[in-house]
């Protein structure tokens, strides 16, 4: 069957005026589950969505914005556009967790020490699935740390290097969760500011040595063993500056 021609047929429910929005937004993610909307698929048209939902368009346009924040759907401009269901993204997941540690619900305690738990499971699966491409691509970020004019670049190689390492894994849930951490702790690094992380480089590439070998226990030790030493560094960091602003 065409496309349009499927997209055509589906069956719209009509939609009670007091949670309009919400309903509304809840049969598109019911017809995604579903099967009938795939990724890629343009939605109805505004005016025949809103027709067959009984709705007015504003109505539509706030449900659809909804969707939109929420990574469920893109809306293009111009004579080919509309509403689309998208492929996925990651970044919904990253900004609710940026959302939760700027809101207090996540502690840099619990940040830092959650970095060092999820690396370690993503060094282990790594050693046993990295390819040749994902080792020259660890290897040129390294290189690009020690060649970084200022601290800010270099911290933003280093973070990299763990997304790197988490796609190696070849499971999205690694490289999402690794994507999330990481895009807080540029917040937090930002808050507490430079700090000695010259240990770094000859670490990674200490661990670059046991990842070739496939030595999981030994990568797995060399880089709880760096990221300890930073977490040590930034709480101490974090604390002090707590402590400043407690006196002001």
């Amino acid at each position: 069957m065409p496309q349009s021609s499927a997209l055509a047929s589906l069956e719209f429910a009509a939609i009670a005026p007091a949670r309009a929005v919400d309903e509304i937004a809840a049969q598109v993610r019911e017809m995604i589950a579903t099967g009938r909307l795939k990724p890629g698929d343009r939605l109805p048209s505004e005016r025949d969505l809103s027709a067959r939902l009984h709705v007015s368009r504003n109505t539509l346009r706030e449900a659809l914005r909804a969707l939109e924040h929420a990574g469920i759907i893109e809306m293009r401009k111009g004579a080919t556009g509309g509403a689309f269901v998208r492929s996925g993204s990651s970044g919904v997941i990253v900004n609710g967790l940026r959302d939760l540690y700027h809101l207090g619900a996540i502690t840099p305690e619990q940040l830092t020490e959650a970095r060092v738990w999820m690396s370690e499971i993503v060094v282990r699966i790594a050693c046993e699935r990295a390819t040749e491409e994902d080792f020259a691509a660890l290897d040129a970020n390294i290189e690009a740390a020690a060649k970084a004019a200022d601290f800010d670049e270099r911290a933003r190689h280093n973070r990299e290097f763990h997304v790197i390492l988490a796609r190696a894994t070849r499971n999205p849930i690694m490289v999402i969760t690794m994507e999330s951490i990481m895009a807080v702790f540029a917040h937090f690094i930002a808050k507490i500011g430079p700090s000695d992380n010259s240990f770094i480089l000859p670490s990674r590439r200490r661990f670059m040595k046991h990842l070739r070998a496939r030595d999981a226990a030994a990568a797995a030790a060399e880089m709880k063993k760096a990221l300890a030493r930073l977490q040590t560094k930034y709480m101490d960091q974090w604390s002090a500056r707590s402590a400043a602003a407690a006196g002001r």
